[in-house]
């Protein structure tokens, strides 16, 4: 059964969620890539290709913060039945301390043959960065 644009952004979306690394990488196309444009400084701008996805949900974003639930999830089909539009707000937690953020995340994903061939991530990344440097404080 062929799974359309919108199942397949829904599914990452719960893999991200869940925090389903293996999950979400299987959702990628093999070059498929993530990027960043709005981003807190070190950051990459952009990760491509599933090992470099994967190392960098085990390694950098997974050990930092957890995404406890996303509200107001908002799917926007396009005229290009590839393009999907996302809008939704993320309450989650740093990991180090349990301090609290609220994000704001736009993305705009493009899907071909059930996998995801590019993901647009704008997401607010102040209150992520907020929350890290309040419990990079606390900790010092």
């Amino acid at each position: 059964m062929t799974v359309t644009s919108r199942e397949v952004v829904e599914r990452i979306l719960r893999a991200g969620r869940e925090a389903d690394t293996e999950s979400f990488v299987d959702l990628m196309a093999p070059d498929g890539y993530i990027e960043w444009p709005f981003r807190p400084p070190g950051a990459p701008a952009r990760v491509q290709g599933r090992s470099e996805i994967r190392r960098f949900l085990t390694e950098t974003a997974g050990g930092l913060v957890a995404f406890d639930e996303y509200r107001n999830v908002m799917v926007h089909e396009t005229t290009d039945p590839e393009v999907i539009i996302v809008e939704y707000d993320v309450r989650g937690r740093v990991l180090a301390s349990g301090a609290p953020f609220r994000q704001r995340v736009i993305a705009v994903f493009r899907v071909r043959d059930g996998q995801i061939v590019s993901y647009r991530d704008y997401l607010d990344p102040l209150p992520v960065a907020e929350a890290l440097a309040d419990a990079a404080r606390a900790e010092g």
